[in-house]
């Protein structure tokens, strides 16, 4: 009989032991699927620069580019940081200490942008040659605007962010409102009829843009003709004289002031219409229209200020 009882005991241990192994073993595969199930989502980003792989609905972000900053403003989306060194007045609530201060547009503090360990940051043309610096620190997404074909790179842009923040559908409707506008716009320009001269006023010293330009759109997507087709095409302007814009004879004159924009004191009104500009179409006609120079130089791109230029144009009509 003790034989027996010895033996059912061994026996109940190892069904015991059995048992247990077993749920453990169960309980493993559990939490392992249960792990992966709940792993972020991920978006693979390829850009000039490089390959950026985000987590859907990163938390922490960093931007670097005010068209994107306008974009999530937009949609309601929360930041980080920002480059407080000089912020377009459109977006002026983002200079509040509650966002951090991540240096400027040309020379970021890549001290506070490692601190904040953000989950992505984005970055546009001012501060590509500093990419590897940023992909070091986080996903960083390269984004800029092609001139030459500036709505539908425009809308590749929007929809990408759409896609990264779950907001594609509130991104669609905010496209369709604009180029609702835009062709609205056209509209209006086409049946005026008129040339248009677009300048960078900076210390007294003018640079044109013309069609497929940095400011091109006045010309490409809003449909004012060109009083010169053949300028330049670069990043700082073709440089003009005074006699230039005579000669050339605007219709319209839009003017931007880099001064105001870097934050100084505007000087543009007082260069610009001197005696020889004032020989043109657009000063007798009272059609020098001096844009907004923080949105048209600092930022653009995004899903407000790209409404607020289109708004501009409208008004100057």
């Amino acid at each position: 009989m003790k034989k027996w009882s010895l033996l059912s005991v061994v026996f109940s241990i190892i069904l015991v032991l059995a048992a247990c192994g077993g749920t453990a073993k169960d309980e493993g595969k559990s939490e392992k699927a249960s792990g992966s199930s709940e792993s972020a989502e991920q978006i693979t980003v390829k850009h000039k620069y490089g390959e950026a792989v985000v987590d859907k609905n990163p938390k922490k972000v960093v931007v670097f580019d005010f068209g994107i900053l306008d974009t999530l403003d937009e949609l309601g989306v929360d930041v980080a940081g920002v480059p407080q060194a000089t912020i377009p007045k459109y977006l002026a609530e983002y200079a509040d200490k509650k966002y951090t201060n991540v240096g400027s547009l040309k020379e970021p503090d890549f001290e506070a942008v490692h601190d904040l360990k953000p989950d992505v940051i984005f970055i546009t043309t001012r501060q590509a040659e500093l990419y590897d610096q940023f992909a070091e620190i986080a996903p960083t997404v390269y984004t800029d605007i092609d001139y030459t074909n500036y709505m539908p790179s425009f809308e590749k842009n929007m929809k990408l962010v759409g896609e990264i923040f779950g907001k594609e559908d509130q991104v669609a409707a905010k496209l369709k409102d604009i180029d609702a506008t835009v062709e609205k716009v056209k509209s209006e320009v086409t049946a005026a009829d008129q040339k248009a001269l677009i300048v960078l006023a900076n210390e007294g010293k003018v640079s044109a843009y013309g069609p497929s330009s940095r400011f091109g759109l006045i010309h490409d997507v809003f449909g004012f003709g060109a009083a010169d087709k053949n300028i330049e095409v670069s990043t700082h302007g073709q440089s003009v004289t005074f006699e230039y814009i005579m000669e050339k004879n605007p219709d319209v004159l839009f003017v931007i002031d880099r001064n105001v924009a870097v934050g100084g004191e505007t000087s543009a009104k007082q260069s610009v219409e001197n005696d020889l500009v004032k020989k043109t179409n657009a000063y007798k006609n009272g059609k020098i229209i001096y844009l907004k120079a923080d949105t048209w130089y600092l930022s653009g791109g995004g899903l407000k200020s790209v409404q607020l230029m289109a708004n501009e144009i409208e008004a100057a009509l």
